[in-house]
C-alpha cells in the first residue's frame, strides 16, 4: 500500500514537472505561456485577429479563461479598433500605436493582419499572420524562459508579394497590461556622466515615447521600462521589460482612449525606412517582458538572474569578474613601455588581476586628434611591440587587456587618407567631427571585414591579450550610405548594428578566451543585445565620482546585474570637485565589479595599504555581490543613508553596504532592517570597523530582518561593510 502511494506521488510529481511551458487550447483558440510564477495568455477571435487576454501571476487552469471574442462597436470606435491587439498593423479604424506600418509597391498603406497558423517547438511558439489580401506575412515568436520568469518576443516580417514593400515601422512586440487603474511608469534617463537615473511618473492619456535616435543605445535613455499601480521595492505588482538592441530603439508607453495601457517597442521609426524586395525579410530585436508580485526588488532580481544564467558569455561556467586596473588616469595618451611597467608593478601590489592599457598605444596617437583607424603598435612608445609589456604583466600574475575604439576614425590617420569614403556621411555635405572623430560605416560589409581583420590580427599576433575595452566615443550624424541606392540608405540604422554584432560574435568564436567590455563614453551602449554572449561587462559611466555613483548604480541595478557593472575607484577631486575618503570610494565600487583607475604613482603608502585591504575584502565577498541576490534597502533618492544588501546564491554569505552622505542635528545611528535571509538561520557577524553597534556577534535571520542592523555612521561620506556568515 505504501509503495502504491509512493508511486502515485512520484507520478503526480513527474506530471507536474513535465507540464509544457506553452499550452494550446484549441476549443478556445487560446495560448497560455507559463513560467514558474507567471502566465501570459492570448488568442484569436472570430475575425482571426490576435487578441490579448491576460498577463500576470500564474493561472494554469485553462477553464478559467473564456473563449476569445471581439468587443462590440462603440460610437466612433469600431470593434476592430477596440480590440486589445496582440500585434497590430496600421490600417482600418485603428488610431493607437501600431506594431507594423507598411507601404506596398502600388502606394497602398492599409495593413490588416490575421491569424494563419502556429507551431510549438519546445519552449518557442511561432504564430503566423498575413495581411487580408496581400502576401505580407508576419511571424510572431514567443520564447518562454520558464525558470527565469521571462517571455522573449520578436517578429519576422516577410515580403512575398511581387513588388517592394517599404516598412515604415517595425516593432518587436506589444505588451498589453491589465486594466488596473492608473499606472506609474519607471524608466532610466540621463546624459553623459549622469546615466541610468531612475525616473518615475504617472501614465497619462496619450503616448510617452522613450527612445534613442543616436545610432547606439545612448546615455540619455535606456531600453528598459517598468509599470506598477501602487508597488514599492518589496511588494506589489510590477510589469517590466527590456529591448535587446544597441542601435536606434523605441518604447512607446500608451494609455489609449479606450482605457488600455500598452507598451510597444522595437526599431525606432524615426528616420526609419526598410525596403523589402520580393522574398526578403526583416527580424526585429528581442523584447523581454516579465511580471513580479513582490515589487521592484524581485523584478530586478529576475533580470539579474536571467542575464547571469542565460545571456552572458560565461553563463555555462560562471566566473567572478577580475579586479581590474586601468592606466588611463595615470598616463592618458602618454603611454610607453617603461611607464606602463611601473604602473603594473604597483597594480599587482594592490591585488589587481587584470592590467588594462588604455588609449595612446597605437598609430600617431598622442592626443585625440589623430590615430583612430590605425591599429598598429606605435614603435616609438613600444619598440619591442606589446610582447615585452604583456610578458611582464603576466609574470606579475595578472592578465593583460587593451583599449580599442575600432568603429571610429580620425581625419589625421592613414586609414582615412586611404579610405575617406568609408565614413558615415552624405556626399557633398559636411562631415561633423564629434570629439574630433568620425564613424566608420560598418554597415558596409567591406568595412566590417576590415575592422574584424585588424582586431583578429592583433589578437593573433599577441595571443596573451585577455581583454578588450571596446569604446565608442561619439553618436551618429549625417547618416548617409553613399554606395547603396537612395531608397535603401535608411537601412544603415539596422545594418550597422547587425554588423557590429557580427564582429563581436566572430571575435568571440575565434578568440573565446578574450573577454570584452562594452563602453561608449560611459553607459552609451548598455542593453540586453550587447550582453547576449558578446560582452562580459559594461562601462557604467565616465562619472566615477563615488557619491554620484550611488544614484547611477541604483538605476543601473533596476535592469542590469551587479556582475556586469564596472565600478572604478579613482582619485579625488574629480567630476564635481568633491573629495571623498578612499575607503568610501572603494566600498561604493565594491557593489559591482571593482576596477581601480587612480594614478598609483600618486598614492601614498597608506593609500596602497588600505587599497590592498579593500581589494582583499572584495575578493572574499565578490561571489556574493556578483552572483547573489540584491536587495535595495535604502535609496540615495530618498534620504541621507544609502544601503544595499547582497545574499549569496547558496545563502551562506550575505553582505551589507551602507553609506551616509551627510549628518545633521547629531542624528543617531542608522537602523537598517535587512532582507532575504532565512528567519531561522543563525548568522555570524564580521565587521571591518567599529560601526556595527549590535552587541551580539551571532544573530538570527528573524532578528536581523525585523529588528535591523544598527550602524554608527557619522559625519560626511562615511561608510561601512558588514559580512554575515551563516553558521547553521
Amino acid at each position: 500500500m505504501k509503495r502504491t502511494i509512493l508511486l502515485a506521488a512520484v507520478a503526480c510529481l513527474f506530471a507536474a514537472v513535465a507540464q509544457p511551458a506553452i499550452k494550446w487550447v484549441p476549443e478556445k483558440q487560446l495560448w497560455l505561456l507559463e513560467t514558474d510564477h507567471t502566465t501570459y495568455a492570448f488568442g484569436y477571435n472570430e475575425r482571426k485577429q490576435l487578441q490579448h487576454v491576460y498577463w500576470g501571476g500564474r493561472v494554469s487552469r485553462t477553464d478559467d479563461f473564456a473563449a476569445v471574442k471581439a468587443p462590440r462597436d462603440y460610437a466612433f470606435e469600431t470593434s476592430e479598433g477596440m480590440t486589445p491587439d496582440e500585434y497590430s498593423g496600421w490600417g482600418g479604424m485603428r488610431y493607437d500605436e501600431p506594431a507594423l506600418k507598411a507601404t506596398f509597391a502600388d502606394g497602398m498603406r492599409d495593413l490588416a493582419l490575421r491569424y494563419v497558423s502556429h507551431q510549438i517547438t519546445g519552449d518557442t511558439l511561432s504564430v503566423r499572420l498575413k495581411d487580408i489580401d496581400r502576401d505580407l506575412f508576419v511571424t510572431l515568436l514567443y520564447t518562454v524562459h520558464e525558470k527565469s520568469d521571462l517571455v522573449e518576443r520578436h517578429s519576422k516580417i516577410e515580403n512575398r508579394t511581387k513588388g517592394k514593400v517599404l516598412l515604415e515601422s517595425a516593432q518587436s512586440a506589444t505588451w498589453p497590461l491589465p486594466n488596473r487603474g492608473q499606472y506609474r511608469l519607471s524608466y532610466l534617463a540621463g546624459r553623459w556622466a549622469g546615466e541610468t537615473q531612475l525616473i518615475r511618473e504617472p501614465v497619462t492619456p496619450g503616448v510617452r515615447v522613450l527612445d534613442s535616435r543616436r545610432g547606439n543605445t545612448s546615455h540619455q535613455l535606456n531600453p528598459w521600462f517598468a509599470l506598477d499601480a501602487g508597488a514599492d521595492e518589496n511588494s506589489g505588482a510590477v510589469w517590466f521589460g527590456a529591448l535587446a538592441w544597441s542601435g536606434n530603439w523605441k518604447i512607446a508607453v500608451e494609455l489609449t482612449s479606450n482605457g488600455f495601457t500598452r507598451v510597444t517597442g522595437g526599431f525606432n521609426d524615426f528616420d526609419f525606412g526598410y525596403n523589402l524586395a520580393p522574398g526578403d525579410s526583416l527580424e526585429t530585436p528581442a523584447f523581454y517582458g516579465g511580471y513580479s508580485s513582490h515589487g521592484f526588488g524581485e523584478a530586478s532580481r529576475i533580470m539579474h538572474r536571467f542575464e547571469r544564467t542565460q545571456l552572458l558569455p560565461d553563463r555555462a561556467d560562471p566566473k567572478p569578474r577580475p579586479v581590474l586596473y586601468n592606466s588611463w588616469e595615470a598616463t592618458e595618451f602618454a603611454v610607453d613601455e617603461p611607464g606602463q611597467t611601473v604602473l603594473a608593478d604597483k597594480a599587482a601590489k594592490l591585488g589587481a588581476e587584470m592590467f588594462v592599457m588604455d588609449d595612446g598605444w597605437f598609430g600617431a596617437r598622442n592626443d585625440d586628434h589623430a590615430g583612430l583607424g590605425d591599429w598598429t603598435v606605435n614603435p616609438k612608445k613600444f619598440p619591442n611591440g606589446l610582447k615585452a609589456l604583456i610578458d611582464h604583466v603576466n609574470g606579475l600574475g595578472m592578465r593583460f587587456g587593451l583599449w580599442v575604439e575600432p568603429e571610429m576614425i580620425n581625419a589625421d590617420s592613414n586609414l582615412y587618407r586611404a579610405h575617406s569614403d568609408w565614413v558615415v556621411s552624405f556626399d557633398g555635405r559636411r562631415r561633423t567631427e564629434g570629439r574630433n572623430q568620425m564613424i566608420l560605416n560598418i554597415a558596409r560589409n567591406d568595412v566590417r571585414d576590415y575592422v574584424y581583420g585588424v582586431l583578429d590580427k592583433m589578437l593573433k599576433d599577441n595571443p596573451n591579450i585577455s581583454f578588450l575595452k571596446w569604446d565608442m566615443n561619439r553618436h551618429f550624424s549625417e547618416p548617409g550610405w553613399a554606395n547603396v541606392p537612395v531608397e535603401d540608405q535608411k537601412k544603415i540604422w539596422v545594418a550597422y548594428v547587425r554588423n557590429v554584432y557580427w564582429i563581436f560574435d566572430r571575435l568571440r568564436a575565434e578568440h573565446s578566451k578574450v573577454e570584452i567590455e562594452s563602453c561608449s563614453g560611459g553607459g552609451g551602449r548598455i542593453d540586453l543585445g550587447i550582453l547576449n554572449n558578446r560582452v562580459h561587462q559594461v562601462w557604467t559611466s565616465d562619472n566615477t565620482e563615488a557619491f554620484d555613483r550611488l544614484k547611477i548604480q541604483e538605476g543601473f541595478s533596476m535592469a542590469y546585474a551587479p556582475k556586469v557593472m564596472m565600478a572604478w575607484v579613482t582619485d579625488v577631486p574629480n567630476m564635481n570637485g568633491r573629495v571623498t575618503p578612499l575607503r568610501y570610494r572603494f566600498q561604493v565600487s565594491m557593489m559591482g565589479s571593482v576596477g581601480v583607475g587612480g594614478n598609483l604613482n600618486h598614492w601614498s603608502a597608506d593609500d596602497m595599504k588600505l587599497g590592498a585591504e579593500m581589494v582583499a575584502l572584495y575578493k572574499d565577498i565578490r561571489l556574493t555581490v556578483q552572483h547573489g541576490n540584491l536587495y535595495r534597502l535604502l535609496s540615495p533618492r530618498e534620504g541621507e543613508v544609502t544601503s544595499n544588501f547582497y545574499v549569496g546564491a547558496d545563502g551562506k554569505q550575505s553582505v551589507l553596504f551602507a553609506f551616509l552622505d551627510h549628518q545633521q542635528f547629531n542624528r543617531g545611528a542608522a537602523v537598517i532592517p535587512v532582507r532575504g535571509l532565512q528567519a531561522d538561520g543563525l548568522y555570524k557577524v564580521r565587521t571591518i570597523d567599529n560601526k556595527f553597534l549590535n552587541k551580539q556577534d551571532t544573530l538570527s535571520g528573524a532578528y536581523l530582518m525585523n529588528n535591523g542592523v544598527q550602524l554608527d555612521l557619522k559625519g560626511d561620506y562615511d561608510s561601512t561593510v558588514v559580512v554575515f556568515e551563516k553558521v547553521n
